[in-house]
């Protein structure tokens, strides 16, 4: 009896996410910092996980890559791009470490993605007079669609639209100012700046639901498989820790938009 109570009090004042041993081997520093430094390549293009500040790069996607250089016990420096699309064409060039884009297929080709950290919505923008009602309306002839261009909406859209045109723009947000300025019929984009446009100009509206989910996550070059083990792992922690959330609330976005 005395054992299990001894047991039971330990349970008891044990955290409930006790964190793992976190220390990193030579191999997974030269995966994770081979220049002695992580290089995160952070994009700007989308507003929920990172934006740029007056003391540089802010967001979640920025805390996670101070933390995970903590870890490391190394330096970070952040590698920006303006949009997705830049920063999972650069994959094999070497100029950064670890990168937070949403999973996709055909980035998976060279980029090896942790389970997501965040969960957020891909949304429709129409004019407000459009007919086009639902989601599943705007795939017909004629419609064209504005979109970010190596976005993971372009990337997902490019695979499941058969009607539809696709109208690329250089990033998310010049995607949705093609939209406004050319006259186009649709926008697509991340949820939560599109409904942030939609509250600002009355000519426009977005559509009910979502037309898919954008799981976004943790990633380095493939073929790092000691680093994608401690990435794994470093990002368990912190999805079980609540790291993710709090960071998201600190950084003025919805705590819930976290992983589980």
């Amino acid at each position: 009896m005395r054992i299990a109570a001894a047991l039971c009090a330990l349970l008891v004042s044990a955290p409930a996410h006790a964190e793992p041993r976190m220390t990193p081997s030579p191999a997974i520093l030269h995966d994770l910092a081979p220049t002695g430094t992580l290089r995160a390549a952070i994009n700007l293009g989308n507003p929920v996980l990172a934006r740029s500040g007056a003391d540089g790069p802010a967001g979640v996607s920025v805390d996670l890559a101070r933390a995970l250089a903590q870890k490391l016990g190394v330096p970070v420096a952040f590698v920006t791009f303006p949009g997705a699309g830049a920063v999972s064409g650069s994959a094999g060039s070497g100029t950064w470490d670890i990168g937070f884009l949403a999973i996709d297929p055909k980035r998976a080709e060279g980029i090896a993605f942790t389970a997501p950290y965040v969960l957020i919505a891909g949304s429709y923008l129409v004019p407000a007079a459009s007919s086009i009602r639902t989601a599943e309306a705007v795939d017909r002839d004629g419609v064209r669609v504005s979109v970010g261009r190596g976005s993971a909406y372009d990337l997902f859209l490019t695979r499941a639209l058969r009607h539809a045109t696709l109208v690329r723009a250089p990033t998310s947000a010049e995607a949705i100012t093609a939209f406004a300025r050319d006259g186009l019929d649709v926008a697509a984009g991340v949820h939560q700046p599109l409904a942030a446009y939609a509250a600002a100009h009355k000519e426009v509206r977005l559509l009910p639901g979502h037309f898919m989910a954008i799981p976004q996550a943790m990633g380095l070059p493939v073929g790092r498989d000691a680093g994608a083990a401690y990435l794994a792992k470093f990002l368990a922690w912190a999805k079980a820790d609540g790291f993710i959330a709090r960071s998201l609330e600190a950084n003025g976005q919805d705590a819930g938009l976290a992983a589980p």
